[in-house]
């Protein structure tokens, strides 16, 4: 029985068999078999009308490599479109920077639409016409959206009611504070002639606080 609160997901991309991949297993995996969350995935090129499913073509202008046809996305993205209020994303090494605070904003909407792009790019009149939002997952090149959309699904997932048994853990974490995480120890006491700062083992919750927000500030400042 389908969870009415369920999260969806719906990828369009070339490479359909590559999800859920990495997100059935772990807590993703978990919440997916709990149905917190739900998956559908769109084949771009089922929506082509080139006897050879192209769909891409080279850049007006000139330029290496091949961009992706407005016209196939389009028909892919139409005969697919997302429910109302959900996110709307397409995935590009020139998008809006991933952070926490768009993470909390997206697993607060009822579903996802993500668009993961290839070749040298998609066709701009795509982006701008179905008003898609560009995220980046950093300042590097992948080889397609695919493992950009994993990185934001994942994220995105584990902040979903149910997903993480602490909701403590979700609030001491790196980012959400604007600020690192502070440094973690655990058993054994002595390694390797090293043993964890001693407020840790005071006993004094206090000053163990006061130690941890110290680090997380001089950390963030430092990195």
């Amino acid at each position: 029985m389908k969870n009415k609160n369920c999260f969806e997901v719906r990828v369009l991309t070339l490479f359909p068999d590559m999800f859920p991949g990495i997100l059935e297993h772990s807590l993703a995996g978990r919440a997916l078999n709990k149905n917190i969350w739900n998956i559908e995935t769109v084949n771009v090129r089922d929506y082509t009308n080139d006897k050879y499913g192209r769909v891409d073509d080279e850049p007006y202008g000139g330029g290496p490599g091949m961009i992706m046809r407005a016209d196939v996305l389009s028909r892919a993205y139409d005969e697919n479109k997302p429910e109302k209020n959900w996110s709307k994303i397409i995935l590009t090494p020139r998008g809006k920077p991933l952070t926490q605070k768009i993470v909390k904003t997206i697993s607060k909407k009822p579903g996802i639409i993500l668009v993961c792009g290839r070749y040298e790019g998609v066709d701009e009149r795509f982006i701008e016409s179905r008003s898609l939002e560009e995220i980046s997952v950093g300042d590097y090149i992948l080889s397609g959206g695919e493992p950009a959309a994993f990185i934001i699904l994942d994220s995105v997932i584990r902040l979903l009611s149910g997903t993480t048994g602490s909701k403590e853990s979700l609030i001491e974490e790196s980012f959400e504070n604007n600020l690192l995480e502070y440094p973690q120890y655990t058993r054994p006491y002595d390694w390797e002639g090293i043993n964890p700062p001693k407020v840790l083992l005071s006993g004094n919750h206090q000053e163990i606080k006061k130690w941890r927000d110290e680090k997380a500030f001089k950390d963030t400042k430092k990195r």
